[in-house]
């Protein structure tokens, strides 16, 4: 990777995992799109690394906002997703995993965009934890479904409970990623090299969160999410 490879890409998880520290979710959303660009053998392992360090960071920080039943809930849709989304890695090829990707983000930013609110029963939560894990797993983009079925929620608990559902998911994820060979020395090295950009990024939500308004920001991202995908699509489509 060049260093300007690197400097694209840390930026990304800078801001990316600001916006997973702030509201809840969007390290996918935000920064997969772009890491595809740079190095595409980073997606998705190197990426649901760095979200479990982010998740850890803030469920540590807001853990007494938790909601437990819900995150229990959601849990038990997650780990038969993680699997489904596993086996589809295994089985896809990269341009159809890309192209996938950015379906994922573009279909994330309609349904966050879209003012619909399902109401967070447990079969919802239970269906949202399914497509999160077999999302988040494939793509690392599982925070749509999650954020469209808890997003009554506010504050710090809606970062405490998303972050402590995509921490125990994200381990669950890695762990059903490193047994079929998605996680490896280049995934772990990005990893490494990614991490004081996922810590400045945590650092910098403390001042978004002072000063920002949530509704802004999260317009922001998804903005750059759909651009993000747009290009991704783009690419591909010219190297056919």
């Amino acid at each position: 990777m060049s260093v300007a490879g690197y400097c694209v890409l840390a930026l990304a998880i800078v801001l990316a995992s600001a916006l997973q520290s702030s509201i809840g979710f969007g390290i996918g959303m935000f920064a997969a799109p772009i890491v595809a660009l740079v190095d595409p053998a980073l997606i998705p392992g190197t990426l649901i690394m760095v979200a479990t360090l982010v998740t850890l960071m803030v469920v540590v920080r807001e853990r007494e906002a938790i909601d437990l039943a819900g995150t229990g809930w959601a849990l038990t849709g997650r780990l038969p997703g993680t699997v489904a989304g596993a086996l589809l890695l295994a089985v896809l090829p990269h341009r159809a995993l890309a192209i996938l990707l950015a379906g994922v983000v573009l279909g994330g930013v309609v349904l966050t965009s879209s003012g619909w609110i399902p109401a967070a029963r447990r079969r919802n939560v239970v269906l949202a934890g399914a497509a999160s894990g077999l999302l988040g797993t494939a793509t690392a983009i599982g925070g749509p479904p999650m954020a469209l079925v808890w997003q009554r929620n506010s504050g710090a608990q809606l970062r405490g409970t998303m972050s402590g559902f995509f921490l125990i998911g994200s381990v669950m994820s890695l762990i059903v990623l490193a047994a079929t060979g998605a996680v490896n020395k280049h995934t772990l090295w990005g990893f490494a090299v990614l991490v004081p950009a996922a810590v400045l990024g945590y650092l910098l939500s403390h001042v978004l969160n002072r000063h920002l308004n949530p509704g802004r920001l999260r317009r922001l991202a998804i903005t750059v999410s759909a651009a993000g995908a747009i290009l991704l699509i783009g690419r591909e489509l010219l190297t056919i």
